[in-house]
């Protein structure tokens, strides 16, 4: 601990041109397109990068044959750097909105099944913020969450659990997850009544990624009824794949969230199974960096949140 500096010496000595070089080597590799990258010379790079090292007290980089590749007081630093960098994107946008007179900018990432309810509280938070700038991201959990540490999401409405660092995550719950099983309207069970798991044994399945909460609870739900899992399964994380998938094989089944059923089901693009399915046993909710200051959008949208799920 002695060899770290203090936070005032950090605060003093650490500069965002440095920052942008340490995020530069991470996605080039060498410190000539790295300075290339950020229109620095060569010399000042290998100067600008001595001085952090100096700093920090040891080297962050090894020199491989692929380039230089951080070690782990390197990819430490350059977590940091792309967040610090990023808030300073995110206050010059926010300073821009200000200056002509815009309601901010927000950056939400989501979970599949949370897809309706985010949509819904997006409308509603529009239309008393009409000048707002929202970007929107589907994908996993966890893919979710390394965006967030990036500092490339306000917030993530997903599950904390499936992250490396959970503790370093403040999280409101908002609600759990029903499943339903859906199919093409061409499928041989579209029209049944009432079916049983093991019927569906013998077709084939879209899934979610190994170690997703979507495919682990499909999972459970046959091997507790004594079936096997599905066998040369077509794997993926889109929703829009698995819908189009199986709206155009009638082979195929898919366990999806049952507010993105029922939406598939008003447009006539899927049928929902009559199959019981539990929800996922974690519930999502509102996922943000831990102690983060959240923007005065990000309160609002999360407000919206919770009152979709009261009314």
């Amino acid at each position: 601990m002695d060899k770290v500096p203090s936070l005032c010496s950090i605060a003093a000595r650490l500069r965002l041109k440095q920052l942008r070089l340490l995020i530069a080597l991470d996605d080039r590799g060498s410190l000539h397109k790295a300075a290339e990258h950020i229109s620095i010379s060569q010399s000042g790079a290998t100067k600008a990068l001595h001085e952090v090292e100096s700093m920090i007290g040891m080297p962050l980089f090894e020199r491989q044959p692929k380039g230089l590749v951080a070690n782990e007081m390197g990819r430490c630093m350059i977590r940091y750097a792309r967040l610090i960098y990023s808030d300073v994107a995110h206050l010059r946008e926010e300073m821009i909105s200000i200056m002509q007179g815009q309601g901010g900018r927000l950056s939400v990432g989501v979970i599949m099944g949370a897809v309706p309810l985010l949509t819904r509280a997006l409308t509603e938070l529009r239309l008393k913020q009409p000048q707002l700038s929202v970007e929107l991201v589907e994908n996993t959990s966890a893919t979710l969450l390394g965006l967030l540490d990036q500092g490339r999401l306000d917030l993530a409405i997903c599950r904390a659990s499936v992250g490396q660092r959970s503790a370093t995550y403040d999280c409101i719950e908002l609600t759990e997850e029903p499943l339903a099983v859906v199919a093409s309207k061409q499928h041989p069970l579209a029209a049944a009544d009432a079916l049983q798991l093991s019927q569906l044994s013998d077709y084939r399945w879209v899934v979610y990624p190994k170690d997703m909460p979507m495919r682990q609870a499909l999972e459970r739900e046959l091997n507790e009824a004594g079936l096997q899992v599905p066998r040369y399964p077509l794997e993926t994380s889109s929703t829009f794949a698995t819908i189009l998938l199986v709206q155009q094989d009638p082979t195929l089944l898919a366990v999806i969230p049952v507010e993105v059923a029922r939406f598939c089901e008003q447009f006539d693009l899927l049928v929902k199974l009559p199959v019981s399915m539990r929800a996922l046993i974690e519930p999502y909710g509102v996922i943000s960096r831990a102690g983060a200051d959240l923007s005065p959008a990000a309160a609002l949208l999360i407000n919206e949140l919770q009152q979709d799920l009261t009314t």
